[in-house]
């Protein structure tokens, strides 16, 4: 069987070429390619199933993104030596790439679809993880599988107040913003971005220009599928059929509005449970075996109510106006043996968040293709079943958690002090309380204000918002932007739109819609009362702690730097580790050499740190001419004694400099094993060492003559 060339296709991607290989490769998926630009390359599959899956009331899409090591010539540190769950990086581009693709399907296509992004080279330069969200929607664009895309994504970075597309690796680095979008040829569908508080008209700014790309990487999608797209393939829908919506519509006219408007979520979520049950019990009887498609009906009915609500009457489920943010209260250190704690309760969510300050030891080892090796900075996120009322087992943390935390994770880390001030490894763990909305938002809170108990001395301290959208279907012009929504606007509204940010700025942005496009009148203002709304909730929170504490925890650990010659790090360590372990063993202080020279020096032991870092001092500090030491005598010789004033740093201090008086014999005066103090007189061009016992005695004694003089001439 001969080799079958591929169709190679090119455009311009941000100044590169992007060049997708099709027809060699996963022949039996219903799309798939290479995806290459520079030395990165990605295997990128789609495919569906033939029959839609029984039982199922959601559209079962997966989306998964692959790290394989081998693509940058490493080896998994884990014990078998392969890759095992996906790395936290690479969930986030699995969910990266799922939240675009979702909203275009059918509404009533219920076919399961898997996208699979591999990467399977790794340049160390592009950042894979943006251009997957183009090859999915490519692999759509040539498959059978209905969609409603194309889709293009690209990263913008700010360097030096310059906006640039498509940054590098180690560009992202030095960035003050990595924004990724991804959109239409309309509209803009998803947006995830961390920021070191960037303005709102900048981040507008970075959005148009990324749209703009976002429009050529489209043309090229329709292009390709113009040449090899395949026919849309046929599947039964599961859509309600137009009798039982006429049914339900008329079972529920004037009964389900009031259901759905209650402050309080349990009661509302009751109401409206006991209204659906009662439809569908009056409607069994004319449609038998179609209970699913009457409760579809239902939540079709009941978005309406809720829209219609808040587009006729300004009127949310909770009662507020479209800016009006919830009730908050919050309090910090609620806990007290830990290094950070508050609460941040914001209506019917709310957020524990737990700080803890940690040494280089505690850093999180990194085993995946970016170009980090360890991260110092955590925010973890758990969202317990109680949280929402309900009692089911518990599970380790999924993509939902793991996104959400990561989102809070940017909001707060890029006000953090800089590593150089504040050496500490940080761990934030989040536990949602209880849940209506917006609990990735609390978690910012939450986890800036326990920051603040903690003692970190924050650049600026930062909250978050959630801002959501109705708009009239048809195509009309209305449209409602909605300040801190709760869960139901977010599960039946248009938009989720989540903006951390301090005073001066945004440090985080998530964005998702699920209509085909977003006007930009509608997405400006939507940041302007994002930002009124932050500094409301800023407000709030301040009030609980103005500033962060000016003492840490007595229970978190103290960290002392010490700036040595990077040539000394040797001699700190030791052949085999055994110098850096004794004085670990002799003070009980953890011990971190970073490769600048740097060395931090931890324990909750303030006499114990000093003694490590005295010992630290010894072994990489100079001889001083001038100072005097402290030394141990340990070699005599007939014209004077050896005496090491540091480790493995001899000096000599002859038998004229032993004593003021006349000295026959070293051993008058000394003998091995004393400690005796001596001063450095000079150190020749060959390195030696020459020492004085008697001028140090005299400069001593003269030192505690004039401090006992100072103390006799003192008041009485």
């Amino acid at each position: 069987m001969s080799n079958p060339q591929p169709q190679r296709f090119e455009t311009d991607y941000a100044g590169k070429r992007l060049i997708a290989e099709i027809g060699q490769v996963a022949e039996q998926a219903n799309g798939a390619m290479l995806l290459r630009i520079g030395d990165s390359v990605l295997l990128i599959t789609a495919v569906a199933s033939q029959a839609p899956r029984e039982g199922i009331d959601f559209f079962p899409l997966t989306c998964d993104y692959e790290e394989k090591l081998y693509a940058a010539g490493r080896i998994p540190g884990s014990f078998p030596r392969r890759e095992g769950r996906p790395s936290e990086q690479a969930i986030l581009a699995s969910r990266m790439i799922d939240r675009p693709m979702r909203p275009l399907f059918p509404k009533d296509f219920r076919n399961d679809v898997q996208i699979v992004a591999t990467v399977v080279s790794h340049d160390q330069e592009q950042d894979t993880a943006t251009l997957a969200i183009t090859g999915a929607s490519l692999a759509l664009a040539i498959s059978d599988i209905p969609h409603g895309g194309p889709v293009g994504a690209t990263r913008v970075g700010l360097i030096d107040g310059q906006l640039l597309l498509n940054p590098s690796l180690q560009q992202l680095q030095e960035s003050d913003l990595d924004l990724v979008v991804a959109g239409t040829m309309d509209a803009i569908t998803m947006v995830e971005a961390g920021a070191r508080q960037v303005p709102e008209d900048l981040m507008l700014q970075a959005l148009r220009m990324a749209h703009d790309q976002i429009r050529s990487l489209v043309q090229w999608q329709l292009d390709i599928k113009a040449q090899i797209g395949k026919p849309v393939m046929n599947y039964p829908s599961a859509a309600v059929p137009a009798d039982i919506a006429t049914a339900v519509a008329g079972a529920v006219q004037g009964r389900i509005g009031a259901a759905a408007r209650n402050v309080d979520k349990a009661t509302r979520e009751r109401q409206i449970d006991e209204l659906k049950a009662a439809v569908v019990a009056e409607l069994s009887a004319h449609f038998a075996d179609r209970e699913s498609d009457i409760k579809k009906a239902f939540e079709s009915e009941l978005k309406k109510a809720v829209r219609g609500a808040i587009l006729d009457e300004g009127i949310r489920p909770d009662g507020r106006r479209t800016d009006e943010i919830r009730q908050i209260w919050a309090a910090v250190g609620v806990l007290p043996r830990t290094h950070g704690s508050a609460i941040f309760t914001r209506g019917q969510t709310q957020a524990l968040s737990i700080v803890t300050l940690g040494s280089g030891q505690d850093q999180q080892k990194l085993d995946d293709l970016g170009l980090a090796e360890f991260k110092r900075f955590m925010h973890h996120y758990n969202f317990p079943p109680y949280s929402v009322g309900e009692a089911r087992p518990l599970r380790s943390p999924g993509r939902r958690e793991i996104g959400h935390g990561a989102l809070a994770e940017r909001a707060v880390h890029n006000v953090m002090p800089h590593d150089e001030d504040f050496p500490y490894v940080v761990r934030i763990v989040t536990e949602i309380l209880s849940s209506n909305g917006s609990t990735s938002m609390a978690s910012v809170c939450g986890s800036t204000l326990a920051l603040m108990d903690a003692g970190v001395n924050l650049q600026a301290p930062v909250a978050g918002i959630a801002m959501g959208l109705i708009t009239e279907e048809g195509g009309a012009e209305r449209a409602a932007v909605l300040s801190d929504i709760q869960g139901m606007e977010d599960a039946l509204g248009d938009m989720d739109f989540k903006v951390a940010g301090s005073e001066r700025g945004i440090t985080a942005l998530q964005m998702d819609i699920k209509i085909k496009g977003l006007k930009w009148s509608l997405l400006e203002q939507a940041l302007e009362q994002a930002r009124v709304g932050r500094l409301h909730i800023l407000g709030k929170m301040l009030e609980a702690l103005p500033a962060p504490r000016a003492e840490m925890s007595p229970w978190a650990p103290r960290i002392e730097t010490v700036q040595i010659n990077p040539d000394k790090i040797r001699d700190v360590i030791g052949p085999g580790g055994k110098t850096i372990r004794r004085i670990v063993e002799e003070t009980g202080a953890q011990i971190d050499v970073e490769d600048d020279g740097r060395v931090f020096i931890a324990s909750n032991n303030g006499m114990a740190m000093q003694q490590a870092i005295a010992m630290i001092r010894d072994l990489t500090e100079d001889v001083e001419v001038g100072r005097i030491y402290k030394g141990k005598v340990t070699r005599i010789m007939g014209f004077g004694a050896f005496v090491e004033i540091m480790p493995k740093k001899e000096g000599l201090v002859r038998i004229g400099q032993l004593a003021d008086q006349r000295v026959e014999k070293v051993e008058d005066v000394v003998n091995i094993g004393d400690e005796i103090m001596v001063k450095v007189l000079e150190i020749d061009e060959r390195g030696r060492v020459n020492l004085s016992r008697k001028q140090a005695l005299q400069e001593l004694a003269q030192q505690q003559a004039q401090t006992a003089g100072a103390g006799a001439g003192g008041p009485a």
